[in-house]
C-alpha cells in the first residue's frame, strides 16, 4: 500500500513536469493542489484556535482558582472547551496531514534517479539539484550551499510562524512565553530534520508552510470581523428606545345577571 502510495505521488509529480518541464515548479504546483483540497480543514483548525485565544483569559483564571486542586480545574477547563466548541487536538491538524505526504516525497526523490535516470532536477537554476539534501550541497561550496540553507530556514520557520504569530496580542500571557518556547526548540529540531532531507522536500514544506501562514491570517481576519460585526449589532440594539406605549387589553364588560 505504501509503495502504491509512493508511485502516485511521483506520478503525479512527473505529470505536472511534463507540463512545466521543471521538477520544482511541478512540486509547487503539487503543494498547492493539496493546500486547496485540505483549505477546509485548515479553516476549521484556525477557527479553534481563535477559540482557544478567545477563552484563554478564562483558562488562566480557573487555573489560578484552583492551583491545589487539579481535578477541579480539569473539570472546568473542559467545561470551558465544550461551550466555546475547542478541541485541543485540532491544531496539529495541518502538520499531521502533512506527514505522510513529506515521508512519500522524501523517499520517492531518493530513488528519483532509480526511477528517472540522468536528469537535470534543479528548480530553474535557484537550486541545483533537488534531489541533494544540504549535508551533501555544502561540501560543493558556500555558493551551492546558500539556496539549501535558505529552504532550511523557510522549512523551520514558516511551519511554526502561525503559533507566534497568533500568541503575539497574547501580552505577558504565561502560555504565550511557554508557546514561543515550544515553537523555538522546534524549530531547531526542524533545521536539524532538514539537513539531512532532499531539497524537493524542503521546497514542499517551506511552500506549504508559508501558504499556512497566508491561509491562517486569512481566516483571522474573517474571524475578527465576523466579531466586531457581533459587536456592533449588540451595541446597536441596546441603543434602541424602548417603545413605552404599552397598549392595554380591553377588558369585556361582565354579562350581568338577570332577576
Amino acid at each position: 500500500m505504501w509503495e502504491v502510495f509512493k508511485d502516485w505521488i511521483f506520478y503525479v509529480i512527473q505529470f505536472f513536469y511534463n507540463f512545466s518541464g521543471d521538477w520544482g515548479v511541478a512540486i509547487i504546483i503539487v503543494t498547492l493542489i493539496f493546500r486547496l483540497l485540505v483549505a477546509p480543514l485548515m479553516h476549521k483548525s484556525a477557527r479553534s484556535n481563535y477559540q482557544m485565544q478567545k477563552i484563554q483569559p478564562m483558562i488562566a483564571a480557573v487555573q489560578q482558582k484552583y492551583a491545589n486542586d487539579q481535578i477541579r480545574a480539569g473539570q472546568e477547563m473542559q467545561r470551558i472547551y465544550a461551550e466555546a466548541k475547542y478541541n485541543p487536538l485540532s491544531g496539529c491538524l495541518p502538520v499531521l496531514l502533512q506527514m505522510p505526504i513529506f515521508a512519500a516525497l522524501f523517499q520517492v526523490l531518493r530513488e528519483m534517479g532509480d526511477r528517472v535516470g540522468d536528469s537535470n532536477y534543479s528548480f530553474y537554476n535557484l537550486v541545483p539539484n533537488l534531489v541533494m539534501s544540504p549535508s551533501q550541497a555544502i561540501g560543493y561550496g558556500f555558493g551551492t550551499f546558500v539556496p539549501y540553507l535558505v529552504l532550511m530556514i523557510v522549512f523551520a520557520g514558516a511551519t511554526f510562524a502561525p503559533m507566534v504569530i497568533m500568541q503575539a496580542t497574547n501580552k505577558n500571557s504565561p502560555q504565550r512565553t511557554q508557546v514561543l518556547i515550544m515553537a523555538a526548540v522546534m524549530s531547531v529540531v526542524m533545521l536539524w530534520i532538514s539537513w539531512g532531507s532532499p531539497a524537493g522536500v524542503l521546497l514542499f514544506w517551506g511552500t506549504s508552510s508559508l501558504i499556512g501562514v497566508f491561509q491562517n491570517q486569512l481566516s483571522m481576519y474573517i474571524f475578527k470581523r465576523a466579531d466586531r460585526e457581533a459587536e456592533a449589532q449588540a451595541a446597536e440594539a441596546a441603543l434602541q428606545p424602548v417603545d413605552l406605549n404599552v397598549k392595554r387589553k380591553v377588558k369585556k364588560p361582565r354579562p350581568t345577571k338577570k332577576h
